[in-house]
């Protein structure tokens, strides 16, 4: 029996299983640190006193020290969430419960997930993407997750536009990253109309699946995954989009190193959040370092 937290920009799920089977699973509003781990840690509670929880998997957005030998490992860093910087989750958990506890970033939980469950069984390197109310990217390489220090940051590069955008972008910290240019937020600036208001006819994906193409091209290129799964919440009901972004990928790459590798929706669907927490926490059981 393992207990799960995804930890996301705007809700945080909370799930109990028994290895992939979920037993029970609940939602909360993701507000500062204090308020939802007080939340969450209700519903832990309930749980390690009903059952024999075995290990705590963590799936957090980001950054976040995911050093396991760090002494701050499972801290928040500069994060632009209020009230979570120098939150120490991961030690909060482990003094709490006295169980083990495996974190890692939220776009990598969910890639451990479909490699696992999903659409990347039995692949030692592949990707998730997810575009929501951030960019990130999740990549494994020979079956583990590219985390020292902290974790990987992809959505935070740059990337070349399409010629005549000139969005400035909204990321606090680097104006016209790719999360500055494509997530949520950053297409509701540009078309002045929240993201859900807009079809895929609508002019602004062409700059958006350009620059997503160029995050995955980066991908393809680095890490050689054989799959690239494009999930999160802009794109889960757009599936048009990934077609469009396969095609750009496959075209800019121009026939170089393209040994065959897939792109397309996670299989995991919107479970591959919640499912990357119980990932982690399994590789801890299995003596892995998630």
């Amino acid at each position: 029996m393992i207990a799960g937290l995804e930890l996301g920009g705007t809700k945080c799920v909370a799930t109990l299983a028994r290895g992939r089977e979920v037993i029970d699973q609940r939602r909360v509003p993701t507000r500062d640190a204090a308020a939802t781990v007080g939340d969450l840690t209700a519903i832990l509670d309930g749980w390690v006193a009903a059952h024999e929880v075995e290990a705590i998997g963590v799936a957090a957005f980001g950054p976040i020290s995911t050093d396991r030998a760090a002494a701050d490992f499972g801290t928040f860093l500069a994060t632009p969430k209020p009230g979570w910087q120098g939150f120490t989750l991961a030690a909060h958990l482990r003094d709490r419960y006295g169980l083990p506890v495996g974190l890692d970033s939220d776009v990598n939980g969910a890639a451990l997930a479909e490699g696992r469950w999903g659409g990347a069984v039995g692949m030692a390197n592949h990707a998730y993407v997810t575009v929501g109310t951030g960019v990130g990217v999740g990549l494994v390489v020979g079956g583990r997750t590219m985390a020292g220090r902290a974790h990987s940051e992809m959505g935070h590069i740059f990337v070349d536009r399409m010629p005549g955008d000139e969005a400035p972008g909204i990321c606090p910290f680097h104006g016209g990253c790719v999360e500055g240019l494509i997530a949520g937020p950053a297409l509701a600036a540009r078309a002045g109309v929240a993201g859900e208001a807009l079809d895929e006819l609508h002019p602004i994906w062409n700059p958006f699946v350009h620059v997503l193409a160029r995050l995955v091209h980066t991908i393809v290129l680095t890490g050689a995954p054989e799959r690239v799964a494009l999930g999160g919440g802009v794109l889960t009901s757009r599936p048009g989009l990934i077609a469009q972004v396969d095609a750009a990928v496959r075209a800019s790459l121009g026939g170089y190193a393209q040994a065959s590798f897939g792109v397309g929706a996670p299989v995991l669907g919107d479970q591959a959040g919640p499912l990357g927490a119980l990932a982690i926490a399994l590789d801890v059981l299995e003596g892995g370092t998630a």
